[in-house]
């Protein structure tokens, strides 16, 4: 919704820019409509696109690293709780009960983040996501991984097999901890609304200037218009990559559920 609000605004503004530019032309005086004030005019406007074009450039690698990022995120995360479990089984039955309420967590994360998605089978609780406002952090998910961290804590080695292994599982759940807490850092919005703000008006003065040197026909408003709708339509990509867990483009959820089929292997 983000992305679609952003994209719509700007429309709307550049088509003002131009309205403004195009209506206002004929109200000028006659020396400011000379053949040399619009040669100035399309100087300007040449400098201003260069400009343009070099932020969006930059807006949309940005928000594309950013949205890699998130990606690459999920792949180490979901690789931890693999190898954590992987140490559990080690360990032997006595972490059956650990291994659960990983398993529990795993599923209630996956049902929470990509809630348009089908939700995992298994019983768990049920949370209401709150990710338009980039918020991937929810204190009952914490509560649940912590839990199964104390259940970790809780197991008495009976051998040196045992109390190796153990320490082994303290170790990883501690960077499955992290990888938690680095995600939810990664998820927030990484693009200044200030610094959209500044190129949205750079853009409408572009467009101002479009209206005020474009001749008086169909086919310029129509090109003025398609170019509106180019630019606003890079804004849409630019602000859905910047928020990888809502809008069209999300992080793949596959690493996650690929790590809760190996949660639910048979010993």
């Amino acid at each position: 919704m983000q992305e679609t609000t952003s994209a719509l605004v700007v429309f709307v503004l550049l088509l003002v820019g131009t309205g403004v530019g195009f209506f206002g032309k004929p109200y000028l005086p006659e020396e400011h409509r000379k053949h040399e004030t619009m040669q100035l005019i399309q100087l300007v406007i040449t400098m201003l696109v260069t400009f343009a074009a070099l932020v969006l450039g930059l807006l949309t690698a940005s928000a594309k690293s950013s949205f890699d990022t998130v990606g690459n995120g999920f792949r180490a995360y979901a690789a931890e709780l693999i190898q954590l479990d992987t140490a559990l089984r080690q360990y032997g039955p006595d972490a059956d009960r650990p291994r659960e309420l990983l398993r529990t967590y795993t599923a209630a994360a996956i049902a929470r983040t990509w809630p348009r998605e089908e939700p995992p089978a298994g019983r768990y609780p049920r949370m209401t996501a709150d990710l338009y406002h980039d918020n991937l952090e929810d204190a009952q998910l914490g509560d649940m991984l912590n839990a199964a961290y104390l259940a970790v804590r809780e197991l008495e080695p009976t051998n040196r097999y045992q109390q190796t292994t153990l320490a082994e599982c303290i170790a990883r759940f501690e960077r499955v901890t992290r990888g938690r807490w680095t995600l939810i850092e990664e998820a927030h919005s990484s693009i200044s609304k200030p610094f959209l703000t500044t190129l949205t008006f750079w853009l409408m003065v572009i467009f101002l200037c479009f209206g005020l040197v474009a001749p008086r026909n169909a086919l310029a408003l129509v090109m003025i218009m398609l170019g509106a709708v180019s630019i606003a339509s890079a804004v849409y990509v630019i602000v859905d990559l910047d928020t990888p867990l809502t809008g069209p483009i999300v992080s793949s959820s596959q690493p996650m559920r690929d790590a809760l089929a190996h949660l639910d292997r048979a010993p």
